[in-house]
């Protein structure tokens, strides 16, 4: 696995910002949105660069710093299987919209062609970091992007584990990118649904979300194929309330069908979960309709340690289901969780996910 967002860019740097609470990349930014400052969750540091003018754009540059990052486990598990035998699948909202909206706005202002001034519309297509870091990675195999949203990432995985399961490929590289994207903020604050300072998930006084960057980035095989040790992929639930278009349902109905089935997915019962990452936005009406819905499954005093990491990370858009399963997967594999670790994401129109990843043993369920 690899991740980089507000927290940092490695396994450590994430691990002792979250136990610190304290995330480097949590900026307070202006110029985005006119009138007002908002605070935003960005990856700390430099970028690689990318020359190709079609793929030069945010989202593909988080998708080249997490495979720097784990090049040599990526070209194993190519060599492994084959270019042909690889998938793709990706999670994300933006693309290269906010690319797009500058050289936009380059001819709005100045009467600029963007055409003249390298703009190419397969920024703007939510294919393209797909089709980006296939070719990266010199694969063949299906590569697309599934866009729900807040839940994209988070759907990308049962999406590639189906992959896997039916045949139509061997191994995958999933995860989910999103970059900083002006449309997305100026979205949102038209919503109302901007913070007025730092977000503060589940608490009485919270007034909405911080908004963020990230990518994460993980390799997935069967189990019975995969090295002995690992964290693996135990259970997908999902569900589609169509509740409102963006409003949740407040009795959380659709959260809680795809918690169950996640659970169900995963062969276990709520009391071996040890660790809810929750979708946690800040909203009045997301943590109200998400706490009912636990209660629901887990109980009013579950097991599990419940909590939101979206203060520390912004809200990731479609990055975040990928970027919260890469803190489960961290909280695991570093013995900080015991039992299994569930991750939430509720989007738009109630496309809602949920994913369990355990250690492998007891309760490991091999594809």
């Amino acid at each position: 696995m690899a991740c980089a967002c507000a927290l940092g860019r490695t396994h450590r740097e994430i691990l002792d910002a979250y136990a610190a609470g304290a995330a480097p990349g949590m900026l307070e930014i202006s110029g985005d949105i006119p009138g007002r400052s908002i605070f935003f969750g960005m990856v700390p540091g430099e970028l690689p660069r990318i020359d190709e003018s079609e793929f030069d754009m945010r989202a593909c540059r988080l998708l080249l710093l997490a495979v720097e990052s784990m090049r040599a486990e990526l070209s194993a598990l190519v060599a492994k299987y084959s270019p042909e035998r690889v998938a793709v699948v990706l999670g994300a909202s933006n693309a290269g919209i906010d690319e797009a909206q500058s050289y936009v706005d380059g001819w709005l202002s100045a009467g600029a062609d963007p055409a003249a001034m390298g703009m190419e519309f397969s920024q703007i297509e939510l294919g393209t970091p797909a089709d980006y870091l296939a070719r990266v990675l010199g694969v063949k195999g299906p590569a697309y992007v599934v866009s729900t949203a807040c839940s994209s990432s988070a759907k990308a995985f049962a999406s590639a584990r189906r992959l896997v399961e039916i045949g139509a490929a061997d191994a995958a590289v999933v995860g989910g990118v999103d970059g900083r994207c002006r449309f997305a903020m100026n979205g949102f604050h038209a919503l109302g649904a901007l913070s007025q300072g730092r977000c503060r998930p589940l608490a009485p006084d919270r007034d909405g979300i911080n908004l963020g960057e990230g990518v994460a980035l993980f390799t997935m095989e069967k189990a019975a194929c995969a090295s002995a040790g690992g964290v693996v992929l135990a259970g997908c639930g999902e569900s589609s309330d169509a509740y409102h278009a963006t409003a949740p349902d407040p009795e959380g109905r659709g959260a809680e069908a795809a918690m169950r089935a996640a659970l169900d997915d995963a062969g276990i019962g709520p009391d071996e979960v040890g660790y809810v990452n929750l979708h946690g936005t800040g909203t009045q009406a997301n943590d109200e309709m998400e706490m009912r819905a636990v209660g629901r499954v887990f109980g009013t005093s579950p097991r599990a340690k419940v909590e939101s990491t979206k203060n520390l990370t912004g809200h990731c858009l479609g990055a975040a289901g990928a970027v919260e399963a890469a803190i489960c997967w961290l909280l695991l594999e570093s013995g900080c969780v015991e039992g299994a670790a569930m991750s939430n994401s509720f989007a738009f129109g109630g496309a809602n996910a949920s994913v369990v990843f355990e250690m492998e043993g007891a309760w490991a369920k091999a594809l």
